[in-house]
């Protein structure tokens, strides 16, 4: 085992593994298809006005009462956290030609979810301080891995302009949603049909999902006694949430009820448009005065997403370990939120799959030792 340990995928999984493994003093490299990291974990600045914070295109939360790895990792970086804003009423919205109902949620029923300063990448940069110079390489497309029969693997890889690259690997953690394995990636020997089916049958975590956020120069909403949660039926959000900054500006932002054949169907423009109409129908005319409007649809990343991420989700994805690897073995490792049965498409369960994974490497390193 004197090739280093190849990790697929500089997200949460791939980062927290190789901050794992390289304090153990175990050789890995991280091989990521994007020119940053952070995989769906992404905190944008205000484009026109960067001294507004970064908000949160992907992930946003994190319960500590419940979800103890990454309080501790938390605790352990010493990054800022804030609470999420909720004082006040909600709005729940059954049509667009009426008034919204104002609601008062009793006192503890919302429960106690946390932010990060500075945008969750900040955890994502704060993993990342932790890795030697050099282990991260973007930009670099794993293609296919192959096995030979003295138990060497070689990952084929695509760089820019292309070029092409060969890996040798002790072992290989996949720390990217099962989907893009299963349709991005050739192996040799090829995977038992029943793990290909395993993988293909677990849903992207929020790759179906698009996400909008209205920035303002304050919270103004709070001023009429609004948490700036709101609940509609009559769209284009079907859940709006406070999404300001610890401090000075506001910023609201929402999931969408439409499907994205629809958002495609629709467009960027017409999509904002329509937020902006709704976002004025729900808070008045001061809603209309953005100072910037953020938009991401995960369903068209196609480092996330694969065609049958498309389809919108009927109920909660099964999620956990793929079935064995059969003559692969221990040589391939699967990481990431949808390998976590307990916490599958939280911050947690990427978290808890790292763990796992670096916990496996490390205890065949000492079987071989």
């Amino acid at each position: 085992m004197n090739n280093p340990v190849i990790i697929v995928g500089a997200g949460l999984s791939g980062l927290r593994a190789a901050s794992l493994l390289t304090a153990q003093g175990i050789e890995c490299k991280v091989l990521e298809v994007r020119d940053r990291i952070g995989g769906r974990i992404l905190s944008t600045l205000s484009p026109n006005r960067p001294e507004l914070g970064k908000f949160d295109l992907g992930p946003t939360w994190f319960w500590p009462q419940y979800e103890r790895t990454i309080t501790n990792l938390v605790q352990e970086l010493q990054l800022e956290t804030f609470d999420q804003y909720t004082k006040g009423a909600m709005l729940f919205e059954r049509f667009q030609n009426q008034p919204p109902e104002r609601y008062i949620p009793p006192e503890h029923s919302v429960q106690r979810s946390m932010r990060f300063t500075g945008g969750i990448q900040s955890l994502i940069e704060a993993i990342a301080g932790t890795l030697p110079p050099g282990i991260v390489e973007l930009k670099t497309r794993v293609t296919a891995i192959q096995l030979d029969d003295s138990g060497s693997i070689t990952i084929e890889a695509d760089l820019t302009g292309g070029q092409k690259r060969e890996f040798l690997a002790s072992a290989v953690i996949l720390a990217l949603p099962p989907r893009l394995v299963a349709r991005h990636i050739d192996f040799f020997p090829a995977l038992s049909p029943e793990l290909i089916a395993d993988l293909v049958n677990k849903p992207t975590w929020m790759a179906g999902q698009a996400k909008a956020i209205a920035i303002y120069e304050h919270p103004f909403w709070r001023e009429s006694g609004l948490s700036g949660f709101v609940s509609s039926w009559a769209g284009p959000l079907q859940e709006i949430h406070d999404a300001s900054p610890d401090t000075g500006a506001g910023a609201l932002f929402g999931f969408f009820g439409m499907s994205a054949k629809v958002r495609r169907e629709l467009g960027e423009d017409k999509i904002l448009e329509q937020v902006i109409d709704q976002l004025v129908r729900l808070f008045g005319p001061s809603a209309k005065k953005v100072s910037a409007v953020l938009y991401k649809d995960w369903s068209r990343d196609t480092e996330t997403a694969v065609a049958e991420d498309s389809a919108p989700l009927q109920n909660f994805p099964s999620y956990g370990q793929p079935p064995k690897a059969g003559v692969w073995g221990n040589k391939i490792i699967f990481a990431g939120t949808e390998t976590s049965s307990e916490f599958g498409g939280h911050l947690e369960g990427a978290l808890q799959s790292a763990e796992q994974a670096a916990l496996k490497i490390t205890t065949l390193r000492r079987f071989y030792s």
